[in-house]
């Protein structure tokens, strides 16, 4: 496998499972010195585990900025800097628009929206002190089509979308910032997107394709991998799908 993380500091989030653990176990299986952060820190323990000694474990909540400003603080102290964020901590699901509670909303937009920018609120002052480094977002299908059910989650990554616009825009190369929409992934994220008891499941179309399998998160690793290295350095502001086609 490439070395393409050798020497870098990378932080993580949601890497306790799903996207964010493959992506985690790849770029310390490239090298980097990994800082896996979920909410449950048990979770982030076994995938540092997996990697080995150039990874550490830490809980976060991305939705509180002090949490995620201590956080970071510590992971610079041990690595010396971040070069690479990786967003990948989300929550999701399905409701009813008109009866769905609003608290769940709110939810929602704070983690995978409001969460994705503390985080780079956290690293991008050490980046610009630096003029480097490189951070992936991860948006959704659900930020550029419409899917049933899904009010919150659409406005959550469509708002990963435009953040990730307007942070490139702002910063410019060589800080890249860019995002991954993924399609279905097999993870249980994946599998809690359960719809509204009296739904109808033909809406459920519009998400798939009947021919084309859910994705796998070593796939979607692999795609992270790419962006976060050096050899994506002239990728940076755009949102890039990784779904099977969904979107066309």
């Amino acid at each position: 496998m490439e070395q393409r993380y050798v020497g870098k500091g990378v932080i993580v989030t949601g890497a306790g499972s799903g996207i964010g653990r493959g992506v985690a176990e790849r770029l310390g299986a490239e090298g980097g010195k990994v800082a896996c952060l979920d909410v449950n820190l048990e979770n982030a323990q076994e995938t540092a585990n997996a990697i080995g000694a150039n990874a550490i474990a830490l809980a976060c909540d991305v939705s509180s900025w002090e949490n995620v400003e201590s956080v970071v603080a510590e992971v610079t102290n041990a690595f010396g800097q971040v070069d690479v964020l990786c967003n990948v901590a989300g929550i999701g699901g399905f409701d009813n628009s008109h009866d769905g509670d609003p608290a769940k909303f709110e939810r929602m937009i704070a983690v995978n929206l409001t969460g994705t920018y503390f985080t780079c609120r956290a690293v991008l002052p050490q980046m610009v002190e630096r003029g480097h480094g490189a951070i992936i977002n991860t948006s959704s299908t659900a930020a550029v089509m419409g899917q049933p059910w899904s009010a919150a989650y659409c406005a959550s990554k469509g708002g990963v979308s435009a953040l990730t616009r307007a942070l490139a825009t702002e910063y410019d190369v060589p800080i890249r910032i860019c995002a991954v929409a993924p399609g279905g992934v097999e993870t249980n994220m994946y599998t809690a997107f359960v719809p509204p008891k009296g739904a109808d499941w033909g809406r459920m179309r519009k998400m798939s394709r009947d021919n084309v399998e859910v994705g796998k998160p070593s796939e979607l690793a692999s795609f992270y991998a790419y962006l976060g290295s050096d050899e994506a350095r002239y990728v940076s502001g755009a949102t890039l799908m990784m779904d099977g086609g969904i979107s066309c």
